[in-house]
């Protein structure tokens, strides 16, 4: 991987984490459009940059983050993030071995792409507009929420979690805010234990290439938090349904053309 490549992952992650399209199925096609080899330092990298994205969402609301006296908020991400951890353990074998099928990873996004088309109209009664007004059981129901996420690749972390939420009666914006939150510490376990695994890998070079990834990561990632809420309340999930159902058609179409598409 050279600094071009590491700098255009970053872009990807930094735009598509916190959105409902999947930043798994568009590191799938960045990769194979670039041919960058699927090796073990590559797999790190992409989950290692996370530390960028997790960082814009602490800096955008440093003041909930950072209310010590507000305990009840940091107890519902703990509680929240609970059936992520012990799902994701338990299903550890079952993800790799979906993360490397572009047929799987397709039928997930075109299914969640027509879900999202149908959203706006399933949900249209939400009473709770402030994480405040988010109680513990349902912190704990939109982290099973995040669960299919984890089991089905491609569905996308966001999307689970902002449907969880609208599903439990919270506005679009309360729902991707805390689908942002929940993200917080989902994504640190994660990017820890990829951490701890491939330590050993981080020479001086590599090391240069994730510091490089994390800040553009950061960048764009702000960019993207700040915009997404916005557009989702004027203009709904259409649009990330569309998109979705076009994604899964172009890995499809890769996949069927020769591309080597590893997600792994």
């Amino acid at each position: 991987m050279n600094y071009f490549e590491a700098i255009v992952l970053a872009i990807i992650e930094g735009l598509t984490e916190f959105l409902p399209v999947s930043s798994t199925g568009h590191m799938a096609i960045t990769s194979a459009l670039m041919g960058i080899g699927k090796d073990d330092f590559v797999k790190l990298f992409e989950v290692a940059i996370q530390l960028g994205a997790i960082l814009a969402v602490v800096v955008i609301y440093w003041k909930k983050f950072f209310n010590f006296s507000d305990w009840k908020f940091y107890l519902k991400l703990i509680i929240a993030v609970i059936p992520a951890l012990v799902f994701g353990f338990l299903l550890n074998d079952f993800i790799d071995n979906t993360l490397g099928n572009p047929i799987f990873i397709s039928a997930v996004l075109l299914t969640g792409g027509v879900i999202l088309l149908l959203v706006d109209k399933w949900f249209k009664n939400a009473t709770i507009d402030s994480e405040k007004e988010i109680t513990n059981t349902t912190a704990l129901k939109i982290g099973f929420f995040q669960v299919l996420a984890i089991a089905f690749p491609g569905l996308s972390r966001s999307a689970a979690t902002i449907l969880g939420g609208m599903s439990q009666k919270l506005t679009k914006s309360a729902a991707a805010e805390f689908s942002f939150f929940l993200a917080v510490p989902t994504m640190c376990a994660a990017t820890g234990y990829k951490l701890l695994k491939g330590y050993h890998l981080l020479n001086t070079e590599n090391i240069k290439l994730l510091l490089v990834g994390n800040i553009v990561a950061f960048i764009v990632a702000i960019i993207a938090i700040k915009s997404f809420i916005g557009f989702l309340t004027k203009h709904g999930f259409k649009v990330f349904g569309w998109y979705r159902i076009a994604l899964g058609i172009i890995i499809l179409a890769l996949f069927l053309s020769g591309y080597h598409i590893d997600i792994n």
